[in-house]
């Protein structure tokens, strides 16, 4: 699955062996294509992903190892003492660059101009991590194979969010590990056999009808772009990559924003303690609202003489649904002065009671601090309340009582080593998807899940008892 593997457990034993004439250090199960990474020695590789189970199917990554007749893929194959392993040899790299070669003469002639990185990091090609490997080896497509590619059907543009070019697909596998392995959705497979097989959703449907929940888990997993956010589509390389965390549920999802002329063009997972670099639809696809034209950017203060109500905005001949009609944008300095004066004027007239503040979810808990902070010293009042008091005050008080604490004592992925899952009016899948991943690989791993809910909840599909 996609959690990192302790290096505490695995330093508790160590193998050494040789990797180009020198010798290493490798932990005790770990792959040959692993430690050479750690050791800085890049082995070409496409259908591995770190997080992901190995597949060894791509075959660029193979190495030579003495005594052995045959190269071996370096992704799945451990090393193991006294291994003497060449990841740069005259026959290693011939077949690792015939099969960047043959992989790359099957791509199409133009790309979908896969979004790259900033200048400072590596530079995606046209056709992502295949480009870049074909280019670090300096492969050069011979024309007699060009000549060779494959018919493979038109792109499938049915997704609102993803485009599908399988003319671009490597069958890697990775997109479908992706879906049934880290995100328990199995919706992508594969359907046919030989050179006729392919990637399909569910029963051979157009992505835009079949059951995907557009997690886009499959999109930062594909190396070439046959799976992609509809962003992409000719767009050219970023500017820059801003990290920061998803805005939307409180799982804290890391993220990284991929920004081009200042505009978000794309959001990839990043390795963070709560999503390891999983995300939800609402994470992934959800930043249209940044740049919508009716987000508001500056303060707003109501035009004299227009009131609350819509009759009344309606009746002044204003349009309600067109903020320039009611408001006039102001300073922050005005709007803040404006509002200060307001509550001052309450708290004079009617006492400290009078005024109260109401806490929103959304905010962190710095900043819950500062609203507190600012109700009970700037307002004199005690009356401040937060909206998850309403929602959760019997999950706190039930918690209290049952295991001595009514606040989270461990990170939501950590659900994937225990023995029993309960889940009482909770619909995860829903309100928190990564969260519910998490609850969906340790059901895959033999772990039971209770369901009391009234409702039939996704998570129900993976529930032992309901």
């Amino acid at each position: 699955m996609n959690a990192p593997v302790n290096p505490n457990e695995l330093e508790l034993q160590t193998v050494e062996f040789k990797l180009d004439g020198k010798t290493i250090v490798a932990y005790g199960g770990e792959t040959i294509l692993k430690a050479a990474k750690r050791h800085g020695v890049d082995i070409p590789h496409l259908c591995f992903k770190d997080g992901y189970r190995p597949d060894g199917n791509c075959r660029a990554c193979v190495v030579e190892i003495n005594g052995e007749r045959t190269l071996a893929p370096s992704c799945c194959r451990s090393a193991t003492a006294g291994m003497e392993v060449k990841a740069n040899s005259e026959r290693a790299l011939k077949s690792q660059k015939l099969v960047l070669e043959m992989l790359l003469s099957d791509m199409p002639d133009e790309g979908y101009k896969w979004v790259g990185d900033s200048d400072a990091e590596r530079l995606q090609q046209q056709h992502g991590e295949l480009s870049e490997w074909a280019n670090r080896l300096d492969v050069q497509v011979r024309p007699e194979l060009k000549a060779l590619r494959r018919h493979q059907p038109q792109a499938d543009l049915s997704h609102p969010a993803m485009a599908v070019n399988l003319d671009a697909c490597i069958q890697c596998n990775r997109c479908v590990r992706a879906c049934r392995e880290e995100q328990v959705n199995d919706v992508i497979g594969y359907a046919m056999r030989g050179a006729h097989s392919e990637i399909v959703f569910d029963l051979s449907d157009p992505m835009g009808l079949s059951t995907c929940v557009a997690c886009g888990e499959c999109v930062q997993a594909c190396p070439t772009g046959a799976l992609m956010p509809k962003t992409h589509i000719g767009s050219q390389a970023v500017d820059r990559k801003v990290d920061s965390v998803c805005p939307f549920c409180g799982v804290g999802c890391q993220i990284t924003y991929n920004v081009k002329d200042e505009q978000i063009v794309s959001v990839d997972g990043r390795d963070g303690p709560a999503n390891h670099s999983r995300l939800c639809v609402k994470g992934r696809f959800g930043f249209d609202y940044v740049h919508n034209p009716q987000r508001l950017t500056k303060p707003l203060i109501r035009k004299p003489g227009i009131k609350k109500d819509e009759s009344s905005i309606e009746s002044a001949g204003k349009n309600p649904g067109d903020w320039k009609e009611v408001f006039r944008e102001a300073s922050w300095d005005e709007a803040l002065d404006l509002a200060a004066g307001k509550l001052k004027g309450l708290r004079d007239q009617y006492g400290k009671k009078s005024l109260a503040g109401f806490g929103s979810a959304k905010g962190s808990n710095e900043e819950a601090y500062l609203f507190q902070k600012l109700v009970r010293t700037g307002f004199g009042s005690n009356n401040v309340d937060h909206c998850t008091r309403l929602c959760h005050a019997s999950s706190v008080a039930a918690l209290l009582e049952g295991v001595g604490s009514g606040a989270v004592s461990n990170q939501v992925n950590d659900i994937e080593h225990s023995g029993l899952i309960i889940v009482i009016g909770s619909n995860p899948t829903a309100n928190h998807p990564v969260a519910a991943t998490w609850m969906k690989n340790a059901a895959k791993n033999g772990t039971k899940i209770v369901l009391a809910d009234p409702r039939i909840t996704d998570i129900g599909k993976h529930a032992w008892r309901t």
